[in-house]
């Protein structure tokens, strides 16, 4: 049995044709990753500051980062790396988000995706800054990629199809 593009129309129509949600309340993850985006940033700082202090790292010597890594503690660079991190694919889900809602595409489905991806950014978070076990980081990485990729698929088929 072949399938092709056209026998998901459907669902996907069934999909698209469900009641908009409130704006405020469709948004409401892309609030939730920006507040755990400073959640991250004063993790950071609560951790960079002191172990900079530690290794006498000068705060002029920090004006590029990868000079000082190598006299910088691990866990406290995993921390820097992954509010990083949450300013690379992330950016992706805001714009993602913005567009469906000022587009006609917040629909339930969308939010609860993206509250999906909310959280395994936040898993992200936490198993790259508390595990030693990239495996398991790429393997959370993975899924959110997956779900914004659902994401950016069903926004396609409802704007070009």
């Amino acid at each position: 049995m072949e399938l092709n593009l056209t026998d998901f129309i459907p669902l996907f129509e069934k999909l698209m044709a469900e009641q908009a949600v409130e704006l405020k309340m469709f948004l409401t993850p892309v609030l939730l990753l920006i507040l755990w985006t400073l959640v991250m940033w004063l993790w950071m700082y609560a951790t960079r500051i002191p172990a900079m202090q530690k290794a006498q790292i000068h705060a002029d010597e920090a004006r590029h980062p990868g000079t000082y890594v190598d006299r910088m503690p691990a866990n406290v660079r995993s921390i820097a790396d992954n509010y990083n991190h949450l300013h690379e694919q992330p950016t992706v889900f805001y714009a993602l988000m913005g567009f469906a809602a000022l587009t006609g595409g917040a629909t339930s489905t969308m939010m609860y995706l993206g509250f999906g991806y909310v959280g395994l950014r936040v898993l992200h978070s936490l198993v790259q800054v508390l595990s030693p076990k990239v495996i398991i980081r790429f393997g959370v990485f993975a899924i959110s990629s997956i779900v914004l990729i659902a994401m950016a698929v069903m926004e396609a088929i409802r704007v070009f199809l």
